[in-house]
C-alpha cells in the first residue's frame, strides 16, 4: 500500500504539467508524448521507431529536464564495447606504490539513459543492457552495482536501414513497455518546427516535478482497481495474439508464428492504469486497454515467412484482435 494519500486529481494535475512542458518543446507528436509519459510513470522502458531527424533524442532529452532526472546518452556502433556502457574495474596507484581496484561507472548510472540507434551494437553489447533493464543493477566481476531509482532505458532505432544493423532478440524486446512509432509531421507541423529552430529564441524547459513525485505516481498506478471483466478482456485478447488458439482471428491463425508472452498482459495492464491516472480515475476500464494494447503488443508478435512476404503488419493484426474481443463482450 502507498505510504500517502491517494491523490488521483493531484497526480491527473503534476502529469498534465509535464504533457504541457513538452508541447512547449515538441511540435505535434501528441500521441508519441502520450505512450512516453505512460511508459515513464508505470515504470517501464521504451523503444521508439522513426526516421532520423523527428525529434526522438529531443523528446527524451525534454522529459529528462521536465522531470529533472539525471541524463546520459549513448551512441550504440559496432565497436561499441559492454564495458562502454556498464563501466569498468581500473588500477588505482598509491604514494607508496600500492594498488587496489575501484569501479568506474559508465553511463548507464542515469535515471534516464538514451540508448541512440540499439540496433547498430552487436548482440553482446545490446545484452549489456538486459540486467539493466529487468533488475536495475549492473554486475561486474562479482560485485553488483544498483542503477538509480529511478531508471528507464529509452531506445531509438532506425527502420530504415538494414546494412550494419543487428536486430534486437525477442528477449530484450519483450522488456520495452511500448514499442512506440514515431510518425513523419505534417505541413503545418513542419513550418512551426522551423519558426521554432532556426531563431535565437529557443524555448527554455523548466522542471515540472522530481523524482520522488514521479516515484509516487508509479506507487499509485499500481493501486489503480482492475475489474474481473476488464481482466478477462486483456486476457481474451493477449490469448488471441497466438495462432493455435481457436478465438484467434483468420489473419493471426495465417501469419503469426509466435505471440505474446505474459509480459504482454503486464504491459497492458501497466501502461493502462497510468492513463487512467492521467484521467484522475483509480479504475482501469476497457478503454484504457484499448488504447494501450497497440504500443503493448506490437513488438510482442512475430510474424511467419508468409506474414512478412505480404506485407501484413502487427498493428493491423492487433486491430482485428481489438474487434474481436469488443464483439465477444
Amino acid at each position: 500500500m502507498l505510504d500517502t494519500q491517494i491523490q488521483p486529481e493531484a497526480w491527473k494535475e503534476t502529469i498534465s504539467r509535464v504533457r504541457g512542458q513538452i508541447a512547449e518543446v515538441i511540435v505535434g507528436q501528441q500521441e508519441v508524448v502520450e505512450q512516453m509519459l505512460w511508459c515513464i510513470f508505470a515504470g517501464g522502458h521504451a523503444l521508439l521507431e522513426g526516421i532520423p531527424g523527428l525529434g526522438k533524442t529531443m523528446l527524451v532529452r525534454t522529459i529528462a529536464d521536465t522531470l529533472d532526472l539525471s541524463f546520459s546518452r549513448i551512441q550504440f556502433t559496432p565497436d561499441l564495447m559492454p564495458s562502454d556502457i556498464t563501466g569498468t574495474q581500473v588500477i588505482s596507484f598509491g604514494r607508496q606504490g600500492e594498488t587496489s581496484m575501484s569501479f568506474q561507472r559508465g553511463p548507464l548510472f542515469s535515471s534516464i539513459v538514451l540508448a541512440d540507434e540499439i540496433n547498430r551494437a552487436t548482440p553482446k553489447t545490446q545484452s549489456a543492457l538486459l540486467e539493466a533493464m529487468q533488475e536495475k543493477t549492473v554486475t561486474v566481476g562479482s560485485e553488483t552495482h544498483v542503477l538509480p531509482k529511478p531508471f528507464f532505458v529509452l531506445a531509438t532505432q532506425n527502420p530504415l536501414e538494414n546494412e550494419g544493423t543487428y536486430p534486437l532478440p525477442e528477449a530484450q524486446l519483450d522488456r520495452f513497455l511500448l514499442k512506440i512509432l514515431v510518425p513523419y509531421p505534417g505541413s503545418e507541423e513542419l513550418k512551426e518546427i522551423v519558426r521554432r529552430t532556426t531563431t535565437n529564441r529557443q524555448p527554455e524547459v523548466r522542471k515540472q516535478a522530481g523524482a520522488a513525485e514521479l516515484l509516487e505516481i508509479q506507487q499509485g498506478a499500481r493501486e489503480v482497481l482492475v475489474a474481473d471483466e476488464v481482466l478477462d478482456y486483456a486476457a481474451r485478447l493477449l490469448m488471441m495474439t497466438h495462432p493455435e488458439e481457436a478465438s484467434a482471428p483468420e489473419g493471426v491463425k495465417k501469419y503469426v508464428r509466435f505471440g505474446s508472452g505474459p509480459r504482454g498482459i503486464q504491459s497492458i495492464i501497466s501502461a493502462g492504469k497510468v492513463r487512467a491516472v492521467c484521467q484522475g480515475r483509480m479504475h482501469l476500464s476497457t478503454g484504457d486497454i484499448h488504447a494501450v494494447a497497440v504500443p503493448a503488443l506490437r513488438h510482442r508478435i512475430f510474424l511467419n515467412f508468409e506474414g512478412q512476404a505480404m506485407g501484413i503488419t502487427t498493428d493491423h493484426l492487433i486491430r482485428e484482435m481489438l474487434e474481436r474481443a469488443e464483439a465477444q463482450g
